[in-house]
């Protein structure tokens, strides 16, 4: 399978965007408007902070699930009963935000959220006629008023292989929400299942914004849109001994929005939070 890179100042770049996300899943962009010196300047001061005892005094609310999740609560896949090798902090518009690091990532949240509407409006423009039917409401329009869209801060500590058998950075998986977007992480790791059955590596160049499809466009689009399964491989030999950050900004529309005739967005998003809590 390839994922082509598609140059976002192209005049023809919504339309090979969105060609790219049906085919794969996946859609890769250069020359976006997100900078890179912020990007490189959160990755900096967020590792530091993980690095720190800073961060435990921010422990994550079980309610409204903001804050830090230290490795002992990190995720368990959907179909996997082994934890995934990773520390996390989620930030909302609402949420606590620590004090030892910048606002850089507050700025970056906006930033992303004004591309990503712009994203979802590519998509609207270039959905067939019979897949936009479906839609209960423009997908650009399905964040406005929401507070739900998470970033999230991820840590992949260095491995030291006393890790639990079977343990992966992020075992293989999809997004619940409508589109992720993430900018090529500091270390290299992560693959998309293609239909082929066979795992193919995200190019992962710094300054390259990889976007996927989560399972509410998947659902909302009758599947036009597939919500690609992807994971986070375990680096080998000195790569091993490196963290590895990573800023996935996860789109979440309100709760009230209409994906089709079986789910709301808040009826799906419980549904599938009730399959990770059991593991399954």
């Amino acid at each position: 399978m390839h994922l082509p890179i598609v140059d976002f100042t192209s005049l023809s770049a919504p339309q090979d965007f969105c060609k790219s996300l049906h085919e794969t899943g996946f859609g890769v962009l250069k020359n976006h408007p997100l900078d890179q010196a912020l990007v490189q300047g959160i990755y900096d001061e967020w590792l530091a902070f993980f690095q720190s005892e800073a961060k435990h005094r921010y422990l994550h609310d079980p309610v409204k699930h903001d804050g830090y999740f230290p490795p002992s609560v990190s995720e368990t896949a959907k179909n996997n009963t082994t934890k995934d090798v990773k520390e996390f902090f989620h930030l909302y518009p609402w949420s606590r935000y620590p004090a030892e690091v910048s606002d850089a990532a507050r700025h970056y949240y906006s930033l992303a959220g004004q591309l990503a509407t712009t994203l979802l409006q590519w998509v609207d423009d270039h959905s067939p006629d019979t897949v936009k039917a479906g839609y209960s409401m423009p997908l650009s329009r399905m964040l406005e008023g929401s507070n739900h869209t998470l970033l999230r801060v991820l840590h992949y500590p260095p491995l030291t292989g006393q890790e639990e058998p079977g343990a992966v950075r992020a075992a293989a998986h999809g997004d619940i929400n409508l589109l992720t977007l993430l900018p090529a992480a500091t270390e290299p790791g992560l693959q998309v299942l293609g239909q082929d059955d066979a795992w193919h590596d995200v190019p992962c160049d710094f300054g390259l914004l990889i976007v996927n499809i989560g399972d509410m466009l998947a659902e909302a689009s009758g599947q036009y849109y597939p919500s690609t399964v992807h994971r986070v491989l375990n680096p080998t030999g000195e790569a091993a001994k490196k963290s590895r950050i990573s800023l996935p900004l996860f789109l979440h529309p309100r709760r009230d929005v209409v994906l089709s005739e079986r789910y709301t967005v808040g009826s799906y998003f419980d549904e599938r939070m009730k399959e990770l809590r059991g593991g399954k």
